[in-house]
């Protein structure tokens, strides 16, 4: 799950950067508004984590830019500004979660995980299509009851796919939602992927539309 962290405090961003990518995520990170808001624009990501003290730009400045260009990816506020009128100020800018500094980091992952399961129309932490069973919590997958051992990336592959179920994905969109900045990927590689969550998971379990891309059917 790619995320972009909007954060200026280089030993704060280097250990969220940290964390984050040991739960999983797949982070690009930038420390001024000006980037923030230009990646929001330009690039796809699952979720942004934006402080408010951002330097060329405030990122309460950032957020309202990005909401006024119907940019609807989910937004979570990391600051040190506890103050109600600031949380007030924030949501009613347009971000989607709020959460002040010093934060735990199991309950950041968490909270990003149930903003992006929201922005895709889904409650709970647990998601079953056919015979798959994925519980983003957990980080566990099973096929009909029995516990299937997948890696970081294929499990990430899975959950694209389950997010957009019934969407045809193309090989470029999957890349941009599995990698990060400047991470080297071989031109098979999600076919790779694909190939062993079919070993694991079943043939049938994602179809190619050759020409396009891949698609999981609902």
């Amino acid at each position: 799950m790619r995320v972009l962290l909007a954060e200026d405090d280089l030993s704060l961003g280097s250990a969220l950067k940290a964390g984050l990518a040991q739960h999983g995520f797949q982070v690009d990170w930038v420390r001024d508004g000006v980037a923030a808001e230009l990646e929001m624009l330009t690039q796809a990501h699952e979720v942004v984590i934006l402080d408010m003290g951002l330097p060329r730009q405030p990122g309460l400045t950032c957020l309202q830019h990005i909401r006024q260009k119907k940019i609807n990816t989910p937004v979570l506020i990391l600051t040190a500004q506890d103050a109600l009128s600031s949380r007030i100020e924030g949501l009613d800018a347009g971000a989607d979660d709020y959460l002040v500094k010093p934060v735990d980091l199991l309950e950041l992952a968490a909270r990003l995980h149930a903003l992006v399961r929201r922005s895709h129309g889904e409650v709970q932490s647990v998601l079953c299509i056919n015979d798959v069973q994925l519980n983003s919590t957990t980080h566990t997958v099973s096929l009909k009851g029995e516990s299937v051992d997948l890696s970081m990336r294929e499990f990430d592959l899975l959950l694209t796919f389950m997010l957009h179920a019934g969407r045809v994905l193309t090989r470029e969109q999957l890349e941009k939602h599995l990698y990060s900045w400047g991470t080297e990927v071989s031109s098979n590689a999600i076919e790779v992927h694909v190939y062993h969550l079919r070993q694991k998971l079943g043939i049938d379990v994602i179809q190619t539309i050759r020409g396009v891309g891949y698609v999981m059917s609902q």
